[in-house]
Parts: structure tokens; sequence; C-alpha cells
């Protein structure tokens, strides 16, 4: 039968389940299964027949065919930039008034702090929200964009900060660890590839 499923539990084979059985108990991509048109055991993540399912709990699994092209960073990164440079107008402007007129905060910041301010904030902006449901920053889900581990699931705060603090890497020589998106089969760079994660597109 096509429905002979077997899924791997405590060292033993479970089973026959159909597909239908199998997603109705809430399979993981990380769990190992017998498929009838498949050789051998394969994680969930790897048997196309799954995949449908894990798009709609929101588990959106990197593949050649589905992960985001520069362009398509690009455009989220400068939807984001857009954002931050608003915020932190606003920001200025508070704090230009704060130190006017009272003693709350220093009269002069250096071009140094104010650098610095901006890189730890895009770093944790980007962090944060990539920990999210929404798996990605305010840009990257307008362009429809996640950032994903190789099981399509969320980031933990751990590797979205790795990820992110890599960028200062992937900044260096020109910005060659950005570039390598345009030719890495799975549109990686630099920060990707040492943390694995992957951006997908998600229609």
């Amino acid at each position: 039968m096509i429905n002979e499923y077997y899924i791997l539990r405590q060292g033993q084979n479970e089973g026959p389940y159909s597909h239908t059985e199998l997603m109705d108990m809430g399979i993981q991509t990380t769990d190992f299964i017998l498929s009838p048109i498949a050789d051998g055991l394969q994680q969930a993540a790897d048997l196309h027949e799954f995949q449908e399912y894990f798009k709609s709990i929101g588990i959106y699994i990197p593949s050649p065919t589905n992960v985001a092209s520069f362009w398509w960073r690009l455009l989220a990164y400068f939807i984001d930039y857009a954002l931050l440079y608003i915020g932190i107008i606003l920001i200025a402007a508070v704090a230009g008034i704060l130190s006017r007129f009272t003693s709350i905060l220093p009269h002069h910041i250096s071009s140094e702090s104010a650098l610095l301010a901006l890189v730890t904030g895009m770093i944790f902006y980007h962090s944060s929200f990539e920990t999210t449901t929404m798996k990605g920053s305010i840009g990257k889900t307008i362009c429809k964009l996640v950032v994903v581990d190789a099981f399509g699931e969320r980031l933990t705060f751990g590797r979205a900060l790795s990820r992110n603090f890599s960028k200062i890497l992937s900044g260096l020589l020109c910005g060659l660890g950005f570039l390598t998106i345009l030719w890495n089969p799975m549109r990686q760079g630099w920060h990707d590839q040492i943390a694995k994660t992957y951006i997908v597109r998600k229609s």
C-alpha cells in the first residue's frame, strides 16, 4: 500500500500508518520515516510528500528551489535600513532635546559611539525578530522571507545572534561575504554558513 509508512520510535519501527495519520500525529522534521516510495529511513524533512504539510504549519524547509535570491534579500535590507534610519532620527531628536534642556545625556556624542550604537542596535534588531514567529525582520516579512535552520525551524536567540554578529565578517573585503549569495547554491552568505542558516521565500 502507498500509505504504509513506519516511524522510528525508541529504536523500533512503529506502524504501518497512512500519510494522513502521520500528519495527524504531528510529526517533526527530524523524525525518521520509512516511506513506501523512498529507500530506507529518512528524516521527514527530506520526504517530498510532507513538504506541503510542513509549510501549512509554518515550517519552510530550505532547498535550492525556494531559497531567497540576493536581490530579494537586498530589497528586504533596504526596507529595514529605511525603518531603522527613521527610528534613529526620532531617537536622535529626542536625545538632542534632552541634552539641550537637561543633564540626562551628554551634549556631545562621539561618532565612534554613535557607530557602535548603530551596529549593536542592528544586530539585536535582526536577532530579536528572527527568533519570533515572524522568523525575520520587518523588511523580510514584507518580502515574504523567513530565516530558518536546515530543518526549516525558527532560530534560537543564540544562533540568531551568532548569525548577525558574523555579518561583520561578511562585510570585510568589500562585502565579499555578502556577494557570495550570488553564486552559492543555497544562496548563503558567510554569516549564513557560519550559523548554518538559510533565508527562504515563502511564496
